[in-house]
């Protein structure tokens, strides 16, 4: 499965510098609103060393990484939704992600302009969720029009579906995202179809000065405290810091500069573990001589839907899941080993996929 996460937030808060960093594509980092004209689009491998394990035992013909693309969404600024900027392309295209990387702005640099002339992590956060709140509430009231006369004739689906759109717009007019309503699972797949901007899952990354990237600011903190409610990821990043890391070439002399600014891992990595984490993803994969591959899918499915992850085909015919635990598989060295010492196990249908099964299917069609 395709994983793309959207980055977004107002004008000169770091969002291009971030993204210039993270990915192969190279967006215009300049000082001033709208210098990201289209959205920009990055595909970056998700770095894990399990693979390396697998190259190592394996000894494949190529190792295929899974990988995140990264859309680069231009600064928005109060009024999008009513079309100020470039608001309604930028809003559509946020639509389209699966989740939202908002950058907000925690760092103090005289140099580069705030688009409201001041540093206010929490008042950017609140102008984002209002223009993000704003087109959710024109698509919850444009679907209220075309339900309202069924649910007044009786028609019982169409009267549900009102009432839970009523539940939305009430909250959403009371200046409140979507993904803070608690409703049942059986209830969301309504709203679905509305794809509303304020249920997407977020992760906010706080940018702050390299000084303060191991363990943030007060700007940061302020907005740490501002999303409690939610059921959000806050990472503390220096998109300066991630910049410097972009440039080297081999993975030491990375590992030493994190070491000089005291840090553990990298923005990308926190990225990357707090998009999976938030999307509640996990990693399975495939070994063979031909490739290594890693593969994406959604904590909780069982084998016939991970095996439609590779090929349709494996799904609709599943038969078996050959399934090796990865700590086993370089415990006793192959997959040979692994049946010597009976730790191959064969799975059906009701098996639910692990992090870091090494699986093979056997289907028919």
């Amino acid at each position: 499965m395709g994983l793309k996460c959207g980055i977004v937030g107002l004008p000169n808060v770091g969002k291009s510098t971030l993204f210039n960093a993270l990915s192969s594509a190279k967006a215009e980092a300049a000082n001033f609103p709208f210098c990201t004209i289209e959205p920009n689009i990055g595909v970056i491998t998700v770095p894990d060393q399990r693979l390396r394990i697998l190259e190592r035992l394996v000894n494949p013909q190529k190792v295929v990484p899974t990988v995140i693309e990264f859309v680069d969404i231009a600064g928005l600024v109060k009024g999008a939704s009513k079309g100020e900027g470039l608001g309604n392309q930028f809003l559509a295209n946020i639509r389209e992600v699966d989740a939202i990387i908002h950058v907000v702005r925690c760092f103090d640099d005289d140099n580069i302009a705030h688009v409201d002339g001041r540093v206010d992590p929490v008042a950017d956060k609140e102008i984002i969720d209002t223009e993000l709140q704003m087109k959710d509430l024109e698509s919850v009231e444009k679907r209220i029009d075309r339900v309202e006369k069924m649910a007044r004739s009786g028609d019982k689906e169409a009267k549900a579906e009102y009432d839970l759109l009523m539940v939305f717009k009430k909250h959403l007019e009371s200046g409140q995202n979507a993904r803070t309503l608690e409703i049942d699972e059986n209830r969301k797949e309504i709203t679905a179809p509305l794809q509303l901007l304020t249920d997407k899952p977020i992760i906010y990354a706080a940018n702050v000065e390299e000084q303060h990237a191991v363990h943030g600011n007060d700007h940061s903190r302020d907005l740490l405290k501002a999303v409690e409610g939610e059921d959000a990821e806050v990472i503390v990043i220096s998109a300066s810091i991630e910049a410097q890391i972009a440039e080297l070439e081999d993975d030491e002399e990375r590992r030493m500069f994190l070491e000089e600014y005291g840090l553990e891992d990298s923005g990308l990595n926190k990225l990357i573990r707090a998009s999976y984490h938030i999307l509640n993803l996990i990693t399975f994969f495939t070994a063979g001589e031909k490739e290594v591959k890693a593969w994406t899918i959604e904590k909780g499915w069982k084998a016939p839907k991970a095996a439609g992850v590779i090929h349709t085909d494996f799904e609709k015919g599943f038969i078996k899941a050959e399934v090796i635990k990865l700590e086993d598989y370089e415990k006793y060295g192959s997959e040979h080993g692994c049946k010597e010492a009976g730790k191959l196990a064969i799975e059906g249908k009701e098996y639910i996929v692990a992090d870091g099964d090494v699986m093979h299917f056997r289907f028919n069609v």
